[in-house]
């Protein structure tokens, strides 16, 4: 996935897919972490440029 918006839309799709039995919840249950450290890294990027007093864009959170 290449955005933050492909992210968002995976996590919804998984959740559909084990709502209907379509995957297992373990299997769910690991791409769900996955998914939270990457938006946890993005955070920490966030907050570094808060620092710094910094403001650069990060392409994965760019909406295309």
């Amino acid at each position: 996935m290449q955005n933050i918006t492909e992210l968002r839309k995976s996590l919804a799709d998984n959740y559909e897919k084990m709502k209907a039995g379509e995957m297992e919840i373990k299997q769910g249950k690991e791409l769900s972490n996955c998914a939270g450290k990457i938006i946890q890294s993005l955070k920490v990027e966030l907050e570094y440029q808060t620092l710094l007093g910094t403001s650069t864009e990060i392409d994965y959170l760019k909406n295309r």
